[in-house]
């Protein structure tokens, strides 16, 4: 089967930075996302006729994290919206499960989010990483990143970090630190569309482990 064959189907994929190196290769990536295509809706929507034709090689899907995120600090755990977070996640997985009910296993298929309050949902996850494993461009950046599914491992490449975080609000101790701090500070400003991207890096290693 060549790779345009080979359907990769992106749920809340945002920008598709996850499935980037799968178009890049060839292969037929189906990106949906809100607002335009709702997997809310997929019953209704083309991706229940992509599924129960057998056609699907791989799925990728990444539900917002907003309702699980241990970031946002101010907001305790009982006040979250644990039931309007789990929607998006239900319908990744309702995907997912008809995929593999039709009888033709998928090669793989992954759910993504951010280190939070997911498992207690989906239990504990099979993989986690931090986006400097894979050389990310943006070295100073930490986020502990869940993966739920069956998937082969996607190969680290760095072992040791070697770029501290530094507090925007440390003091600077000479030219080199402020570089650091300088580009600690590029990545904390960065907006939240921009900071849950999946890294290009990681994309590329996830996609060389499963082709």
């Amino acid at each position: 089967m060549t790779n345009s064959k080979k359907i990769i189907l992106d749920l809340c994929g945002g920008t598709g930075s996850w499935s980037q190196p799968y178009k890049d290769a060839g292969y037929d990536v189906r990106l949906f996302t809100l607002p335009d295509n709702n997997v809310l809706e997929w019953e209704v929507s083309g991706i229940v006729n992509i599924v129960q034709n057998g056609e699907v090689y791989g799925i990728l899907a990444a539900p917002p994290c907003t309702k699980f995120s241990k970031a946002a600090w101010s907001v305790k755990k009982a006040d979250r919206d644990f039931h309007e977070g789990m929607k998006c996640v239900r319908a990744c997985m309702d995907i997912i499960w008809s995929a593999q009910e039709i009888g033709a296993p998928l090669a793989f298929w992954a759910l993504e989010n951010p280190m939070g309050y997911l498992y207690n949902f989906m239990g504990e996850p099979a993989y986690y990483f931090q986006p400097w494993w894979f050389g990310d461009e943006t070295p100073t950046r930490t986020k502990r990143t869940a993966l739920w599914g069956y998937f082969n491992y996607p190969r680290r490449t760095v072992r040791t970090r070697n770029f501290p975080f530094i507090s925007p609000h440390s003091r600077p101790a000479g030219d080199g630190m402020l570089d650091k701090q300088k580009r600690n500070e590029a990545w904390g400003k960065m907006s939240v569309e921009d900071r849950a991207k999946t890294s290009k890096e990681f994309a590329v290693a996830f996609f060389l482990a499963n082709q």
